[in-house]
């Protein structure tokens, strides 16, 4: 019995040891990592850091925290961050967000509220810290412009990204958005007549990047991995009588420039146009011209209100079907 004891008496003191170890590591670690940000010329503070969770766990908190690269212009603030970890299997990280939240773009900032947001991330063992796996959710997510005050709502939001095992840095995506309802003011101006509800009634996305890079910690230190490759699967938005499906391939260059097509099929196409003759983007002349065009290949198709029609990328330049529409598109992470 006594040897009993003494084995258990032995194997918490070295538990204890791994733990309180561990405990200083973490620590350690993540204030080396803020003053390496630092040294960089990031804004990089917080109010209080600490570790807890003996035995069995390593919870860190973050207390009024400010990250902001100065060569991306991106920022974030937040006033709470937990990261919680299993003390046994640190790779797994579970990071619980403050229901508000402050996120800032050269263009634009942006208020973030929600009722949970939490997000799941999974990485290899080395270093580097490569990402394996992830996903983000968030219940009665708003989305709020300083600029404008008008807010983006969904009742939630999920994302998902996967690794593949294809000897390339290429990932799955998946997104899934429910009650989404976009700003007022976007509304309007697309639907100034007011047909359309609130909420888009479906809104989904499967697809495929592969970068030029992995997602690791130099994603966040040095630079974002840019997109070489993407796939997607299917992309569907549905929001009262429109219904846009989308899949297709296109290449990315070095520059951000697509080089490829993906294939669009639109019901109740018209309806959109004018919405983008609404909004702006198109100008009544030209979005006659290419309703003509359009109304053709429709009817060619056996079903003028469906339309099946490639978006073709080239050269810097876009394509609808057989209609130039402008430039293309510069695809590349800040």
């Amino acid at each position: 019995m006594r040897f009993i004891l003494g084995i258990v008496t032995i194997g918490a003191a070295l538990w204890s040891g791994y733990w309180f170890v561990g405990q200083n590591g973490v620590q350690a670690g993540f204030e080396s990592w803020f003053e390496a940000r630092r040294s960089e010329g990031w804004a990089a503070e917080y109010s209080a850091l600490q570790t807890q969770g003996f035995p069995n766990r390593f919870d860190t908190s973050f207390t009024n925290l400010v990250l902001a690269d100065p060569d991306t212009g991106l920022a974030w603030e937040t006033p709470l961050l937990q990261l919680l970890a299993l003390s046994y299997k640190p790779n797994h990280v579970i990071a619980v967000l403050a229901n508000q939240q402050l996120i800032a773009t050269p263009q634009e900032k942006y208020r973030i509220s929600s009722d949970d947001m939490r997000a799941s991330i999974v990485t290899g063992t080395d270093i580097r810290l490569p990402l394996d796996r992830a996903t983000l959710t968030a219940s009665n997510l708003v989305v709020t412009p300083q600029g404008t005050g008008e807010s983006t709502k969904a009742t939630s939001i999920r994302l998902a990204a996967e690794r593949m095992v294809t000897g390339q840095p290429t990932y799955r995506f998946g997104l899934a958005a429910d009650g989404l309802s976009p700003a007022l003011n976007w509304r309007v101006q697309l639907d100034p007549a007011g047909r359309l509800p609130d909420t888009f009634d479906a809104l989904t996305a499967d697809f495929k990047v592969t970068f030029d890079k992995a997602w690791d910690r130099s994603a966040i230190e040095d630079a974002r991995p840019q997109p070489r490759r993407i796939n997607i699967r299917l992309a569907e938005a549905r929001w009262g009588r429109l219904e846009l499906l989308v899949a297709g391939d296109v290449d990315v260059d070095a520059a951000g420039l697509p080089e490829g097509e993906i294939v669009i099929k639109a019901r109740n196409w018209r309806e959109i146009l004018k919405m983008a003759v609404s909004s702006g983007t198109l100008t009544e002349g030209f979005a006659n011209t290419l309703e003509s065009g359009l109304s053709l290949i429709s009817q060619m198709a056996g079903n003028p209100e469906t339309l099946d029609i490639p978006l073709t990328f080239s050269s810097g330049r876009v394509r609808l079907g057989p209609v130039p529409l402008g430039p293309a598109p510069v695809l590349r992470l800040r």
